[in-house]
């Protein structure tokens, strides 16, 4: 082994747009963990290919620095053991060159005030990179053995559904005989990639993708590919983020972002960040027809969260219940006749009183020209009119008849954009709306916000933000459902009472098994 001698560094840090020269550090250099991180930055583009077989100290330390920017570490050039336990973390194996620079330089815009604007950098790839079309389709080559292949497509179909809704492309998947634009595969080992990019089993780089026009993302078939948070590697998120790469988006440095090198975790928060959503409409603009980018919480992903292997075991699949038992629903109402409706892309479920669930049905077989993914619906148990709100548009049937001949424009009776859940109100005889934190009351039989409102949410007591549906119960109560869970409001006192998971604790939801008194799953 060569002898490894201090190393004097001294680095820069950019700061309301000024140099300033931090104190020196000095490092011990470790041969070891030098050698083993040579091989990494290579790997990732932070050490050119040019120069010397073995980089000289003052080009590692310039890596070393640029990977730590990258990873939200502490920049010291050091190869301290937070760097190295950082290039140990499973990640992306397409390289972060030309990602470092463009951040750089939107970062230092940032404390440019009014010259922001011009100095912004489009992080994306370098000219021609990029689809000069806005249609694209796609294929599943192949899939991971122990999950099933529907369960894999669905989750395929999501991840370019959450760059479609924040840009003006649009993606279909290709028939098996035709032709494909965007063709993701799962492989072992050496691919004839490279053997750069040859899969090394869990670990390491789980996944690389080709920046267009070949259109190609490729995964580590031996990696322990889960659709869960809890357990194994989240397959959505590294096909979402994969597939930011075949559309010519390399590496962000952005905080939380989808395309940071290392794979962003499910949450509360939304799946792209704002340097994701900037980067993709740099390349392609925004949706079509003047829409609002649709950000999508990483919540809303819990359908592949409940996906089991060991419960499927033994189990006939018709025991498991409809879809929204297993997920989140878009929307939920009820009629007079305490018949529910539950609502989730372009179908729904009746459930009648006793909980006994029709087979799903497509929205437009019963309200003809109603789009898919409602945000919210209620039903006027005065008259019994199904209202439905999506967007900034509201719509009104009576039976299959759509009542204003077209969508009405929400805001214009003072109505929120994307409102969470709606209700009927039965002591105010009255619609309600919810909205984050605030809720509103419609006059009777329109789409006008009533005076003084809207209100503070804390006027229904304990109700928690963002709530998915809202249903008056005959007992009187009210029960409030976000993802999951479920808060029964006493509605004389507007105040919750009792509070549990819905699937599996309200035999009405259309859930349980009839016979063995059970949930379906």
């Amino acid at each position: 082994m060569r002898h490894c001698t201090p190393l004097k560094l001294t680095f820069l840090i950019f700061r309301m747009g000024i140099t300033t020269p931090v104190l020196p550090m000095f490092l011990r250099g470790n041969c070891d963990a030098q050698g083993k991180s040579d091989a990494f930055l290579e790997k990732y583009g932070y050490l050119s290919d040019q120069g010397p077989s073995r980089p000289s100290s003052k080009r590692f330390s310039n890596a070393i620095r640029e990977f730590q920017w990258v990873s939200q570490l502490p920049v010291s050039g050091v190869l301290d053991p937070a760097t190295l336990r950082q290039m140990m973390q499973p990640r992306c194996g397409v390289a972060d060159t030309d990602s470092q620079m463009p951040w750089t330089e939107r970062v230092s815009a940032l404390f440019a005030g009014r010259r922001a604007k011009m100095r912004r950098k489009k992080r994306f790839a370098r000219q021609g990179n990029k689809w000069y079309k806005r249609h694209l389709a796609y294929r599943l080559v192949n899939w991971p053995q122990h999950l099933p292949e529907p369960a894999v497509r669905g989750a395929v179909r999501a991840a370019f559904q959450l760059w479609s809704n924040v840009s003006a492309l649009e993606f279909w998947e290709a028939p098996a005989a035709g032709p494909a634009d965007i063709r993701l595969a799962f492989f072992q080992g050496d691919h004839n990639d490279g053997l750069s990019n040859a899969f090394d089993g869990p670990g390491g780089a789980l996944a690389h993708a080709f920046l267009p026009r070949r259109g190609e993302a490729h995964f580590d078939r031996d990696e322990r590919w889960s659709l869960s948070r809890r357990r194994g590697r989240n397959l959505f998120v590294v096909l979402a983020h994969e597939i930011g790469h075949t559309l010519g988006l390399t590496h962000s440095a952005a905080p939380r972002a989808l395309m940071a090198p290392y794979y962003k975790r499910l949450g509360r928060d939304a799946l792209l960040s704002w340097d994701d959503v900037l980067a993709v409409q740099s390349l392609y603009g925004k949706p079509q027809g003047g829409s609002v980018a649709t950000q999508l919480p990483g919540k809303l992903f819990t359908d592949f969260e409940a996906w089991d292997p060991l419960r499927l075991q033994g189990r006939r699949p018709e025991t498991r219940g409809p879809k929204y038992c297993h997920s989140s629903f878009d929307a939920i109402t009820v009629d007079g006749q305490q018949r529910l409706y539950v609502f989730q892309g372009n179908q729904f479920w009746e459930v009648t009183a006793d909980g006994n669930v029709s087979e799903p049905r497509p929205l437009r077989e019963r309200w003809a020209g109603l789009p898919p993914h409602i945000e919210a619906a209620a039903v006027s148990l005065e008259d019994g009119d199904f209202y439905f709100f999506k967007g900034s548009r509201c719509w009104r049937f009576q039976g299959p008849k759509l009542v204003w001949g077209s969508p009405q424009l929400c805001r214009e009776g003072g109505l929120p954009r994307h409102p969470d859940a709606a209700f009927f109100f039965p002591p105010l005889h009255r619609l309600v709306l919810f909205k984050g934190t605030r809720y509103y009351v419609l006059a009777r039989g329109g789409l006008q916000v009533e005076p003084y409102y809207p209100r503070g949410l804390q006027d229904w007591g304990g109700v928690p933000e963002e709530v998915s549906g809202v249903l008056p119960r005959p007992d009187g109560s009210i029960i409030f459902f976000r993802d999951d869970r479920y808060w029964r409001l006493d509605q004389a006192k507007l105040q919750t009472i009792t509070s549990g998971r819905w699937a599996t604790e309200l035999p009405w939801m259309g859930c349980w098994h009839a016979n063995s008194g059970g949930t379906l799953f």
